[in-house]
């Protein structure tokens, strides 16, 4: 190639060689919860919802459905002469960054605010994505190639992305904001990483020595291709201010590890190299990370050869895709209150009022970098099929809008849920992709972020209203994040968390309420009692968030989420019960479903420094820095039958007992920790409040401290 064309190969829209045989190719590919922005495609919970499955094995098989529409629908692009955006074999997800703060409005994109839960999700995903085995080398073709996004750090504001400077501690950028990418580099493979807008310490992402060489490449051995994010090597000089031209910025990107731009500013590349700014030999560099991905791909070999071309165009949007959509919509909805119980909603209920702005709302089910679905069951629409085949009659309000001023329709809400024939109410209500997301992309909030958590006001006048009607109510919420639920869990008897729930959202939640499906799905966010909770959005010290190291009372704890059926947790034991720092203990419990439903448990085991209360305690070593005051370590979701037990084993290893110091470095110290399992968190207190809930074991780590890589 001469050197024009290799630069022509660096940017996105990258232009056929005919000469050599190479064609056009586009780089940019959306897959984040289904094929985005490709046409038809199934649409499945938004990655928010997949998180709160805690099923890794499950969102595997997700990403296995997602990657073979998205392998069969770019064979069929190219059978039609089309090589164009959305339509390659290299996707830009999973986004695994921390969702550290509840304003922003991509952490729906993201599986939570935990960095093991993240790292476990995202690696499930990633192999899912691109084909490989948990735990094998990738094979010699990639079904597609994954991209771990945003490295790193990047967590909002969203209106000041393109320049702001997230000033992060040693110990925070090791703890929280690197585990989940060092993750989906050792172990998944991932194919390509992309760095943030922003700028660490410093350094803009994209052009960051630090990140993209001493740590990505260097430290964890990454061996694939790292792409910008769209338009981050053009903020580099315009926002920025780190270079003084596109020719400049573009050399420093490249120099640091930055193979490809999303964008143009790479044309700037040849000028580059006459400069002196950049190399050849780091155009070259680049390049050939950029074709050996392709050649992972297949796509310059005869599709005989590759096994992932074979894949038909009648698994887009197939019957079975169609039945796992709802499946996963099923296991994402949490449950977050059933007083009395008041659901699954009985045989007596002849009529049911639903009102609220999100229930017959397709974009509520579809969240933000999705694809479209040939069709979509709104929740109003589910909860109509299944009442009608029950023979109970469905009343319909919309009551107010998402975030309008305007309270005129409460009045009709409130008549639907007083007609005489009417049981219970269902208030659907919360969040849409208008109101939170990505800069610029909320058509009701351009700058995407939230300002507040509460439900926005003319929301809560409405339930206030409609519970004041003095029905019983089930508050149905959408959403991409903690909501601000004080009142609602005084007054309101039951609330489902819904998620943005993907193409058959209204099905599952339907199946819910009346008792078709057993919720089981957990929080993977901490829902807050208020924004007064939560530090400084643009202040990226992790102190005070997350649960991790949040002190206070939330409203709703990471990881919570019930049941319409009981589990109790017997013989929980660790062996040995002392070692020293290079020990591997297992955990084992013992969990039963003491109800009479079937139903799924997700088993959490969470690790303290912290004593617990009621277990004695001999002098406990302090750390010599500060710690997490818990955080998960192990989960696992089973199903139950009723009366059944199953025993549930954790290998607790060395890094699950680590702790980071101020340097950066993971060590694992002598002393004596708490193991929590249990269907949730501990409480504040450090223990379960009863043994249904969970149970606590102490081991002790003996000798001296040991570098944890």
């Amino acid at each position: 190639m001469t050197l024009a064309e290799k630069v022509g190969q660096m940017v996105n829209e990258a232009p056929a060689i005919p000469r050599l045989g190479i064609p056009a190719y586009d780089w940019w590919s959306e897959g984040l919860h289904g094929v985005g922005r490709a046409g038809i495609a199934t649409v499945f919970p938004q990655a928010i919802g997949l998180a709160a499955t805690f099923d890794e094995s499950f969102l595997r098989q997700v990403a296995t459905a997602i990657s073979d529409e998205a392998r069969a629908k770019h064979h069929d692009f190219v059978r039609r002469g089309k090589r164009g955006r959305y339509q390659g074999l290299t996707y830009f997800s999973p986004n695994v960054n921390l969702y550290r703060d509840p304003r922003w409005g991509r952490g729906q994109e993201t599986y939570g605010e935990d960095p093991y839960l993240t790292a476990r999700m995202g690696v499930a995903f990633i192999e899912g994505m691109q084909g490989t085995q948990p735990g094998a080398p990738p094979p010699k073709y990639l079904k597609l190639v994954a991209t771990a996004k945003h490295f790193a750090v990047h967590s909002g504001p969203e209106v000041e992305r393109h320049h702001f400077d997230a000033r992060v501690t040693e110990h925070d950028l090791r703890d929280s904001y690197l585990p989940q990418f060092a993750a989906c580099v050792r172990e998944a493979h991932v194919g390509a990483v992309m760095p943030a807008y922003n700028r660490v310490n410093g350094e803009a992402c994209a052009a960051s020595p630090r990140l993209l060489d001493t740590i990505l490449r260097k430290e964890w051995g990454f061996g694939g291709f790292v792409v910008s994010d769209c338009g981050a090597i053009d903020d580099i000089y315009r926002e920025h201010r780190l270079a003084s031209s596109a020719e400049e910025a573009a050399a420093l990107a490249v120099r640091a590890g930055t193979d490809l731009n999303c964008g143009g500013t790479y044309r700037a590349l040849v000028g580059a190299v006459k400069r002196g700014l950049v190399s050849e030999t780091e155009i070259d560099r680049a390049v050939g990370r950029l074709f050996a991905a392709r050649f992972r791909l297949g796509m310059f070999d005869p599709p005989a050869l590759v096994p992932w071309a074979q894949i038909p165009m009648s698994v887009v949007d197939s019957p079975a895709h169609r039945e796992l959509a709802k499946v996963a919509a099923q296991k994402s909805i949490v449950l977050l209150e059933n007083r009395g119980p008041l659901l699954p909603l009985g045989a007596g209920v002849r009529a049911i009022a639903v009102v609220g702005p999100t229930a017959d709302d397709e974009e509520v089910l579809l969240g933000n970098y999705n694809g479209k679905p040939s069709h979509a069951v709104t929740i109003l629409e589910g909860i109509r099929a299944k009442a009608q085949a029950r023979g109970v009659a469905v009343r319909y309000a919309k009551g107010c809008g998402i975030a309008s001023r305007s309270t005129s329709g409460i009045a009709e809400a409130v008549e639907a849920v007083r007609r005489p024939e009417v049981g219970v109410a269902v208030a659907v209500l919360g969040l849409s992709p208008r109101y939170e997301g990505e800069e610029k992309d909320s058509l009701l909030n351009p700058g995407g972020d939230r300002r507040d958590i509460a439900l926005p006001g003319v929301q809560q006048r409405l339930l206030e209203a409609v519970v004041a009607a003095g029905k019983p109510t089930v508050l149905v919420l959408t959403g991409g994040g903690a909501l601000g639920l004080g009142w609602a869990k005084e007054h309101v008897p039951a609330i489902l968390m819904a998620w943005y729930p993907g193409e058959e959202g209204g099905s599952a939640v339907a199946d819910v309420l009346f008792g078709d499906a057993n919720p089981a799905g957990r929080l993977p966010v901490t829902f807050y009692r208020s924004i007064d909770q939560v530090p400084p959005f643009d202040d990226y010290r992790m102190d005070g968030r997350t649960y991790r190291y949040f002190r206070g009372e939330p409203t709703y704890a990471f990881g919570f989420g019930q049941s319409f059926t009981t589990f109790r947790y017997d013989d929980l034991a660790v062996a040995p019960a002392r070692g020293d720092a290079g020990t591997t203990f297992e955990v084992s419990v013992t969990v039963e479903n003491t109800g009479a439903r079937a139903g799924d448990e997700v088993v959490q085991l969470y690790v303290a420094r912290e004593a617990v209360a009621g277990v004695a305690a001999p002098s406990v070593p302090a750390p010599s820095v500060p710690v997490p005051i818990r955080w998960l370590a192990g989960f696992r979701r089973i199903a139950l039958a009723p009366r059944q037990r199953e025993q549930v084993r954790f290998a607790v290893d060395a890094r699950a007992l680590s702790i980071v110091d101020g340097d950066g470095r993971r060590r694992v110290e002598p002393g004596w920790f708490t193991i929590a399992v249990g269907g949730g968190q501990p409480t504040s207190g450090g223990a379960y409040a009863g043994a249904a809930e969970g149970a606590t074991v102490r081991l002790e780590v003996t000798g001296t401290a040991r570098t944890v890589d």
